[in-house]
């Protein structure tokens, strides 16, 4: 398991496995459903690492939806 740095507030757990059909792939535990692959462990990194942005940035405009005066 490796941890990720988000920024200076967060740091994530990533798990990197073998894929069957070749590569590999990532999953963010703390996050779930934040999941990608690569066909390196260079290229899986770089993949989780935007995954886990778009995953956060989803959360954070979520959250802000749900605030009365939110954007939408």
């Amino acid at each position: 398991m490796l941890l990720l740095a988000w920024d200076a507030y967060m740091e994530f757990a990533v798990t990197i496995r073998r894929a069957e059909e070749g590569g590999f792939w990532a999953e963010a535990p703390a996050l779930p459903g934040c999941y990608s692959q690569g066909e390196t462990v260079e290229e899986t990194l770089e993949n989780i690492r935007e995954a886990i942005e778009r995953h956060v940035e989803a959360i954070e405009a979520c959250t802000l939806a749900q605030r009365p005066g939110g954007e939408t």
